[in-house]
């Protein structure tokens, strides 16, 4: 093993006896949606170029930072729900750039 990675190893084993760690509130949530995602990913197998406006981008590339996905599958997710009939329309989402006037 690499000094560094036994470094690594002592500094994480110590943060977790110091009580530095806790437990994720929603675990299997968690699992269930980076399982989804990987799942998505693995299924993959066409390719497509779509032209959006720069503020869409960024809201899609904010809105998949919040959930801790590549905005790509996010995009890829919402066309998916949307083709089976399971996209639920919400209340509207202001971005930051909205409610800032």
């Amino acid at each position: 093993m690499k000094t560094e990675e036994k470094t690594y190893e002592k500094e994480v084993l110590t943060s977790f006896e110091k009580g530095e760690w806790s437990p994720i509130a929603n675990l299997k949530n968690d699992i269930d949606r980076y399982a989804s995602n990987a799942a998505a990913a693995l299924l993959k197998d066409k390719r497509i170029n779509i032209r959006l406006s720069s503020r869409d981008l960024e809201d899609v590339q904010t809105r998949a930072a919040e959930q801790g996905m590549p905005y790509q599958t996010l995009i890829a997710s919402i066309l998916h729900k949307y083709v089976n009939g399971r996209l639920v329309e919400a209340p509207t989402h202001q971005s930051k750039r909205m409610l800032q006037g």
